[in-house]
């Protein structure tokens, strides 16, 4: 293994692997830290935790965890992803895992870099953009859990760490690689250890790619990860896929503004059934209803509780945030173990707490790369009998689950 990766959730994950696996490495997704060797022909490994919104500490020693099965599989660089949206508040955990990395790997100019242009995320002036909103105004302030209230990453990322936060301009990325690596270098100089890099294109996250060379970690969105595969000699390839028969389920837990969207167009011409908050935490509704109702509909039915901001807060101030959150991964974990032991074999979910919390409810331990469906958004096989679309929140088309049921049957 040459290159190791550790993601902060399972849909992040799954979109890092898609990015290196169409770069030409081949790659695998590892559900937690493996207690088994990674085959040797895998070039790149992503280990997938569900570690975003948990306690720091915690999430640290997970980090740490992955990065030691990594680094026994012989990778010589490391990749920490995190969401485009760079998803933490101020006493968020992005900081503090970047640190311990840093200090494990002895890495003193470490890229921060959230942007993503194929999906509307770009940094400038050390600012997030969602499209051509500031991230403070773009919907992800409303977050339920990771409310992002201030667009200035540098800023927003010298709450989480003790060290200096420095800064390599758009226009400095315009004159590619080599004075990118300059930039590094006299930021490292002036104190800087943890360095936010501006990018606006695809072509920006290349050279930052090539920039980090020599870098033992990188940290970022999937899209620095466009520049990697490169460095290890690897070319742009096609990724095989066979498609899979029988019945599709869509979850969806993300209450951010894409995904309602995405709810209320495949709600007009697909069989729905929303999830309210309190039936579930009350025991109103129970995971078997909602797996029954799915695996006997035709067509491509969904189950969501993707509701909007007030709604949301009404029932975190009824209940508290934590029971909340915790009542519907745990609800959503349960109905799609129920629904593909009831013979569902095709499953799409939105949102990377849902997406976690299902894969870990199915049990899944590795997937294979598929075909990308939307930016970001891969098809994945987890076994034989059972493949899977793990949707961030933030990402895909309003049909997006129409399109990944099409690429999971493989009929596009």
């Amino acid at each position: 293994m040459l290159l190791g990766c550790i993601g902060d959730d399972f849909t992040g994950s799954s979109d890092l692997a898609s990015t290196l696996a169409k770069g030409g490495m081949r790659t695998v997704q590892y559900t937690g830290v493996p207690n088994v060797a990674a085959d040797p022909d895998v070039q790149a490994g992503v280990v997938a935790l569900k570690s975003r919104s948990i306690d720091p500490a915690q999430a640290v020693a997970q980090s740490l965890e992955a990065l030691a099965w990594l680094k026994t599989q012989g990778c010589i660089q490391f990749f920490f992803k995190y969401c485009s949206t760079f998803d933490s508040t101020p006493a968020g955990n992005i900081g503090p895992v970047a640190d311990a990395l840093a200090d494990a790997l002895d890495a003193h100019k470490v890229i921060f870099c959230p942007a993503f242009p194929g999906t509307g995320r770009s940094v400038y002036r050390g600012h997030l953009f969602v499209g051509d909103q500031l991230l403070s105004s773009s919907g992800m302030e409303n977050h339920p859990l990771t409310p992002m209230t201030d667009a200035d990453i540098r800023r927003w990322l010298a709450h989480q760490t003790e060290h200096k936060v420095g800064h390599v301009s758009a226009n400095t990325v315009f004159a590619g690689a080599g004075d990118i690596a300059k930039a590094l270098d006299a930021e490292h100089a002036q104190g800087n250890r943890h360095i936010v890099v501006d990018a606006i294109r695809d072509q920006d996250l290349v050279e930052i790619g090539r920039a980090a060379k020599d870098l033992p970690l990188i940290t970022g969105g999937s899209g620095v990860a466009l520049g990697l595969p490169g460095n290890f000699g690897c070319t742009a390839a096609s990724v095989p896929w066979s498609g899979q028969s029988g019945k599709t389920i869509a979850l969806s837990g993300s209450c951010s503004t894409a995904t309602r969207a995405q709810v209320a167009f495949h709600k007009a011409n697909h069989p729905s059934r929303e999830i309210i908050a309190a039936e579930v935490i009350e025991g109103r509704l129970t995971p078997s209803d909602i797996a029954n109702w799915l695996v006997e509909t035709d067509g491509i039915p969904l189950a969501y509780s993707s509701a909007d901001p007030k709604s949301v807060a009404a029932t975190q101030k009824t209940y508290g945030r934590k029971i909340s959150a915790n009542a519907l991964e745990h609800f959503f974990a349960e109905v799609a173990k129920l629904a593909v032991s009831g013979g569902a074999t095709r499953v799409i979910t939105a949102g990377g707490e849902t997406s976690g919390a299902v894969v870990e409810g199915l049990g899944l331990t590795t997937f294979e790369i598929g075909p990308e469906i939307d930016p970001g958004v891969p098809a994945l096989r987890a076994n034989p009998n059972l493949v899977v679309a793990l949707k961030s929140g933030n990402f895909g088309t309003e049909d997006v689950f129409q399109k990944a049921h099409a690429v999971l049957m493989n009929t596009l």
